[in-house]
């Protein structure tokens, strides 16, 4: 009994000692919160694009439709966004930009109407004279009116008139009733208006004469 003892107690020394340097071996345990010196860089911030400052310009998503395309690998599908943007007071312009995601879509047709913005002239809160606006098939009759009639217009023309500032106007449109048509004719018809001042600059008289 006496040998059986002794040999378990230089067993449990033996095992105590092939411990210690084991415990001893282990690192010391990081923090969640702590960083690697061998890592690069930090967490990215995701909300850096939202909180950009706003220009102060007016955008209005008017249509955005699904374009898809058979190839010989089967069908890939698009998105085409038309996308009015103004600064309410007299600047304009349309857009169309074409992507396989809808934001990045309209992310396309904002940065190509902010490049085609034209100044257009208004007459106070209307504009100065009757015109047509033609594109394609569509033809879009803009009128004006009182102070205090508002925008009679149909949705995708009343956002091109929104985003140039006119607040009393009157329109009908005719042809094609496309998005796209109704937007461009508009635009158009727009882009023709001249003030009292520029007929009166092109004829070589004044004001006074002409009215």
């Amino acid at each position: 009994m006496e040998n059986v003892q002794e040999v378990e107690v230089v067993v449990a020394e033996a095992a105590n000692d092939n411990a210690q340097p084991a415990a001893s071996a282990e690192q010391p345990k990081r923090h969640s919160g702590e960083r690697r010196p061998d890592r690069r860089g930090g967490r990215r911030n995701n909300r850096e694009r939202d909180n950009k400052e706003d220009d102060g310009l007016i955008k209005k998503t008017v249509d955005i439709n699904r374009v898809t395309k058979v190839v010989k690998g089967g069908r890939t599908m698009r998105f085409a966004a038309l996308v009015v943007v103004g600064d309410g007071k007299g600047h304009v312009g349309v857009g169309m930009g074409k992507a396989a995601e809808v934001p990045q879509a309209i992310e396309k047709a904002t940065q190509k109407a902010k490049k085609s913005m034209v100044h257009i002239a208004l007459q106070g809160t209307s504009i100065p004279h009757e015109v047509i606006g033609k594109f394609g098939r569509g033809k879009v009759l803009l009128m004006p009116a009182q102070a205090g009639t508002g925008v009679i217009s149909g949705g995708p023309a009343r956002n091109v008139l929104e985003a140039v500032g006119v607040k009393d106007i009157r329109t009908k449109s005719y042809g094609s009733n496309n998005p796209i048509n109704c937007v461009k004719a508009t635009f158009n018809g727009l882009m023709a208006l001249r003030s009292p001042e520029q007929i009166a600059g092109l004829r070589g008289k004044t004001v006074e004469e002409i009215l």
